[in-house]
């Protein structure tokens, strides 16, 4: 994975009137460009890229969720990216895998939402920001598991009732919109 691959990804993303998406953008594209490692877990000011995914049901009226562990939320599965991962699309499906076991389409992703957002501190690392790239997968079935991250998995109806009964972000809920879209 490149710095340029992901500038360029960035760059084709179009956030619409989504402000706080064209915001995130901006922020992402600042870090792409002036910082030493921007796909690095331990770089910490101002933070570093992560990979999320929007997983769609096979029929596609449910969305993939799980409760973080560490942050006690209902999230969309997603985290760093590794050093072997070829692109930030490899990186957010790996984590689908590893969060969630769920299988996935052979498809390419859509990048449909970005998001840059607050961590708090924990032992050795310091509050930063996880400049958040979200690509959108469709599984090919609903079996999934619950990794030592989570503290559940769940399929959650894509609906804005359940966007509110699991306090769902709301840069999170504009990204499953477009994914559905």
């Amino acid at each position: 994975m490149t710095r340029e691959a992901a500038m360029a990804l960035v760059g084709s993303f179009s956030p619409g009137s989504d402000e706080m998406a064209a915001k995130s953008q901006e922020l992402i594209l600042m870090l792409l460009r002036h910082s030493a490692e921007p796909f690095t877990r331990d770089q910490f000011s101002p933070g570093h890229i992560t990979a999320t995914s929007v997983v769609l049901s096979p029929d596609g009226r449910f969305v993939l969720l799980v409760h973080h562990r560490r942050l006690e939320r209902w999230l969309l599965p997603g985290g760093h990216v590794e050093r072997g991962d070829p692109s930030l699309e490899a990186a957010a499906r790996r984590e689908v895998m590893e969060e969630t076991g769920a299988p996935l389409a052979p498809t390419p992703a859509l990048l449909v939402g970005m998001d840059v957002h607050g961590i708090p501190p924990k032992k050795k690392e310091p509050y930063h920001q996880h400049h958040d790239l979200i690509f959108a997968f469709r599984a090919t079935d609903v079996v999934v598991r619950v990794s030592e991250e989570s503290r559940e998995v769940r399929w959650c109806a894509a609906t804005d009732e359940e966007f509110a009964r699991y306090a769902l972000p709301e840069p999170i809920v504009r990204a499953v919109r477009r994914a559905r879209a």
